[in-house]
């Protein structure tokens, strides 16, 4: 049976990747910071990491060939200097240690599949954005993903093949994005977010986490865009949502200001537009399950 090692085993995009595994007859190993979610099954067994002190358990690396890599904290939390240090290290130590470990202790590894994000590409109306566009900008998400993505990399190194998916607005009714954009609507609240025509590559969670599956199984190295193959426009998503929930839009859109003052730099998750492409991947042969908007909404809603 083959085993895998997850980082962020439990966060939204684990889970779904974790279940998915079990499908497939794929053990789990995972790491967790978290001494009391340790569980001991023989097909999912947790071990314990703390990234600030260096400490890893290495039995976690037993009878494994492929680590998947989601660890981060949240993005979704105010972005103050101490928060904005703890979204980037958190990424960036995860993978030193994961690396220095494998290196210290001469483990052999196949292959890393490490998350990464489309707020890589800057903001553009009018963009469509392709895996091999390089021409990165210095916002705050764009310097985050990039030295994520480097980190990666040193991977490289070590002989180990590397895969990065870059994340697009992962649709699940437990959490990420979506269920703050239904809550408003479903109250008679909704709206769109400032001009509303900002591009939204969204992903359906089970895509999401068959994209990462199918890297896997394929060892196929390479960036890829985790996003489904039609883009909305923010206002669109809020009439598709509003559609599948049986609610009408009333209100006028929120200025892009009212955001500002309320979510600070962090607005830029709502108010920035990144068209992304998904072509790449599906060129390799992967095939998504919810393609368009609405169906994806209504299976998730």
């Amino acid at each position: 049976m083959q085993r895998v090692l997850i980082t962020g085993a439990t966060g939204l995009v684990g889970q779904e990747i974790v279940k998915q595994c079990h499908d497939q007859n794929i053990a789990v190993n995972y790491l967790s910071t978290s001494k009391a979610k340790l569980e001991d099954k023989a097909n999912y067994k947790g071990f314990y990491w703390n990234l600030s002190t260096g400490e890893i358990d290495v039995n976690c690396f037993k009878d494994v060939d492929v680590i998947i890599n989601l660890a981060g904290a949240t993005i979704a939390q105010r972005w103050t200097k101490a928060n904005k240090e703890v979204i980037l290290n958190s990424r960036v130590e995860a993978l030193q240690l994961l690396f220095n470990t494998i290196k210290a202790e001469n483990i052999s590894i196949k292959q890393l599949v490490s998350a990464s994000a489309i707020g890589i590409y800057p903001d553009s109306l009018t963009h469509y954005y392709e895996e091999d566009f390089k021409d990165f900008d210095d916002r705050f998400l764009a310097k985050v993903v990039t030295s994520w993505e480097n980190e990666a990399d040193q991977f490289k190194s070590l002989n180990i093949k590397v895969s990065k998916i870059r994340i697009g607005i992962v649709l699940s009714e437990k959490g990420g994005a979506l269920p703050q954009l239904v809550k408003p609507i479903r109250w008679f609240v909704g709206s769109a977010l400032g001009s509303g025509n900002q591009w939204q590559s969204w992903i359906h969670i089970e895509d999401i986490a068959a994209i990462f599956m199918y890297v896997v199984k394929n060892t196929i190295e390479g960036t890829f865009n985790g996003v489904a193959p039609n883009a909305m426009t923010q206002k669109d998503m809020v009439k598709s949502i509003a559609k599948v929930v049986k609610r009408p839009i009333l209100l006028p859109a929120v200025p892009s200001f009212v955001l500002k003052l309320v979510l600070g730099e962090m607005s830029a998750l709502v108010l920035e537009s990144q068209r992304v492409s998904s072509k790449k991947i599906e060129d390799l042969g992967f095939n998504f399950k919810y393609y368009q908007l609405q169906p994806a909404l209504e299976d998730v809603l």
